[in-house]
This record gives structure tokens, C-alpha cells and sequence, in this order.
């Protein structure tokens, strides 16, 4: 599953503010800012809509056991 700091990560490498990810994965901007701020338990079907906004975008997701640390990186080309 990816964190909130990913998505964070991910839409500062785009420039997308929280409404055009909001937009672009069909959720509300409140619940995405909750789940920016971790202040919820996030629904499978939210992290899914977001990570395929993002991964349509040219995002990818690298997990801890990838690399020293979580993190997020652009597709080149």
C-alpha cells in the first residue's frame, strides 16, 4: 500500500495541487486531505483510484524493501 507521504511526494513531482488529484481519481478533495494529513484509515478503493491517477501520470511507487527507504520517483520518457 502506499503512504501519504508518497502521494504527497508524487503530486509535488507532477505539480498537481490536492483537487487536480482529487479530480483525476474521482474522490473528494476532504477525503483526500484526511488521508494526506493521516488523520483516517483510508478505504482500499480510495488508495487504488489515487495510485492509478498517479501511476497514469508517469509515477512510481518503490517500497521500503526496493530501496533504503519508501519513496516515489518519474517515469523517464
Amino acid at each position: 500500500m502506499i503512504s501519504a507521504r508518497q502521494i504527497r511526494a508524487a503530486r509535488a513531482l507532477l505539480g498537481w495541487s490536492q483537487q487536480d488529484l482529487a479530480d483525476r481519481a474521482i474522490i473528494s478533495v476532504n477525503a483526500l486531505r484526511r488521508l494526506e494529513a493521516e488523520q483516517v484509515d483510508p478505504r482500499l478503493s480510495t488508495i487504488s483510484a489515487i495510485k492509478a491517477a498517479l501511476e497514469g501520470a508517469g509515477i512510481e511507487f518503490q517500497s521500503a524493501d526496493q530501496t533504503k527507504g519508501e519513496g516515489v520517483r518519474l517515469r523517464s520518457p
